[in-house]
């Protein structure tokens, strides 16, 4: 009984989700421990699980045709149900962000917009996968401005860009995954394109590394914490320039690739948090493979 739910709110993706909350509420000044962060921990949840939920409930007519397995067309859940608790999800998450957490009611109404948005038209208009990127990036803007100093003097532009190199990878990841499985001629342009958003994380994460890491710890003590951040950037290139490779492949490829791509969103945020707390970002990259695995039971798309 549960795990079509399960199946429905694709679980094997909800702890991206915790780390893009815990990023942005540490980047923004927010405190190790604090009530605010669990708030914000469980408003997220719920209005990722809810918007998953309402996802295959407004895809029921295309699944039925193409996508028999999925739970409600498989009559394992019924369509009333899942738009009940679907939307119940997305009300209460809402409620937990703005009453609770004090996060701002501007920004959490936009994503809740930005995720019944793209459910709604994610199939009839392939410029959804701008939208997906912006309910990535809001997720990020509203648990930034939950905190003391966001509220006192707004969103810094250090939580601004990395929400947006959030968001830009996101959409990366869908126009080169639906780029190779429709297996149409594009152009270079465009592929070139895509594939610089899927890649922007790294490159942004370069260009902060390399502008405030003091250099001279290196030839004056012998000091290597400037080069801390390096590895993680090495691991970020190496798993999209893997999960590349393999969506080459075409076919069943193109659903492992995008899974590999999905739970490479935690070393995404790994990057972002990497100069705060370097132990957290080695939390985030041991997430990633276990992501994968937990992929196995339930799948990630």
């Amino acid at each position: 009984m549960l795990r079509p739910w399960l199946e429905l709110a694709r679980i094997s993706n909800l702890p991206t989700v915790w780390t893009n909350v815990t990023a942005a509420w540490l980047l923004a000044g927010g405190p190790w421990v604090d009530a605010t962060l669990a708030w914000l921990l469980l408003a997220g949840s719920l209005l990722y699980t809810g918007g998953m939920i309402l996802n295959d409930a407004a895809d029921v007519k295309h699944d039925r045709d193409h996508k028999k397995d999925r739970p409600i067309p498989s009559d394992k859940v019924s369509p009333a149900a899942a738009w009940s608790v679907g939307l119940a999800m997305m009300a209460v998450g809402a409620a937990l962000a703005i009453v609770q957490a004090q996060a701002s009611p501007w920004i959490t109404l936009a994503l809740v917009a930005a995720i019944l948005f793209y459910d709604l038209y994610h199939k009839p208009w392939p410029g959804a996968v701008w939208v997906m990127g912006t309910c990535r990036v809001l997720l990020y803007l509203m648990a930034a401005s939950a905190t003391q100093s966001n509220k006192n003097e707004g969103l810094g532009q250090t939580v601004l860009l990395l929400a947006l190199t959030l968001g830009a990878y996101i959409v990366g990841l869908t126009m080169v995954a639906r780029m190779e499985a429709k297996g149409a001629v594009t152009s270079r342009l465009r592929a070139f394109f895509a594939k610089a958003l899927l890649y922007s994380p790294a490159l942004v994460a370069l260009g902060f590394w390399l502008a405030r890491a003091n250099w001279r710890l290196i030839p004056l003590l012998g000091d290597l914490t400037p080069l801390v951040p390096l590895p993680f950037i090495l691991v970020f290139l190496g798993t999209v320039f893997y999960a590349s490779r393999i969506m080459r492949q075409g076919g069943p490829a193109i659903g492992r690739a995008v899974g590999i791509l999905l739970a490479g969103i935690a070393v995404v945020d790994a990057l972002a948090v990497m100069q705060v707390s370097p132990a957290l970002a080695c939390g985030f990259v041991v997430l990633a493979p276990i992501l994968r695995l937990w992929q196995r039971w339930i799948a990630a798309t």
